[in-house]
């Protein structure tokens, strides 16, 4: 069996990285995108994810800031990204600027596509079972896969069929389903069978929230982190 630990949505929370890196310590680590923007560590985080991540993909938090355009952000979330941009690194953005949208990967003989938001609009479209579960088959048929990984929405879900299955593995830095644990998911993999497990792992959430202050950026986004949503 081949088992590889899939991460996305880390917005610069160093605290809530170090704490999955280390409950996945060992496995190769695929990473689907928003590594920067909300958080106050968005170079430590890039840094990690350079250092740690097998594969790495574009999330459009990722895009604005190396673009410079927020505009389809809410006011709050535009302070962050330009507040990002200007604390990033040239290597940081050197980083992000060549990352993919998406990718195609073979896990043990099972083919699989990873992206941030959706097959159809890589950045942008949000992917909720409650939205896109009529959606899930036509995607994987269309692709010619048995797996697809999304992130995103900040929401883990797991569907399955006999076609194969369909994840997001939540937020590792900012969940929004009403669980303030870090989330990530492994993808296990052996011969025609792919399976798919959402794990939690607690992490220093108060010294998350205090570096966001510190940094004077926008306090919800260290509110929200203590009550996942």
């Amino acid at each position: 069996m081949t088992q590889v630990a899939v991460i996305s949505d880390v917005h610069a929370n160093l605290e809530a990285l170090e704490a999955v890196l280390r409950q996945t310590k060992g496995m190769t680590i695929y990473c689907l995108g928003d590594l920067v923007d909300y958080g106050a560590n968005p170079n430590e985080v890039v840094e990690r994810v350079t250092k740690e991540a097998a594969v790495v993909i574009l999330g459009n938090h990722d895009h604005a800031v190396i673009t410079g355009d927020a505009s389809l952000f809410n006011a709050k979330a535009a302070i962050s990204s330009n507040w990002t941009r200007q604390h990033l690194t040239r290597e940081s953005i050197d980083f992000l600027k060549g990352l993919p949208k998406e990718r195609r990967l073979e896990l043990d003989g099972i083919s699989g596509y990873f992206t941030h938001g959706s097959p159809d609009d890589q950045l942008w479209e949000y992917v909720y079972p409650s939205t896109h579960h009529l959606l899930f088959g036509h995607y994987l048929k269309k692709l010619g896969v048995r797996c697809i990984g999304v992130g995103h929405t900040h929401v883990p879900f797991v569907w399955e069929e006999e076609g194969g299955v369909v994840f997001n593995p939540g937020s590792v830095g900012q969940p929004r389903d009403g669980d303030w644990r870090a989330s990530f998911a492994v993808l296990s993999a052996e011969g025609r069978d792919v399976s798919v497990e959402i794990r939690r792992v607690e992490y220093d959430v108060e010294g998350a929230a205090a570096m966001i202050r510190a940094a004077g950026l926008p306090e919800v986004f260290a509110e929200r982190l203590a009550t996942g949503s």
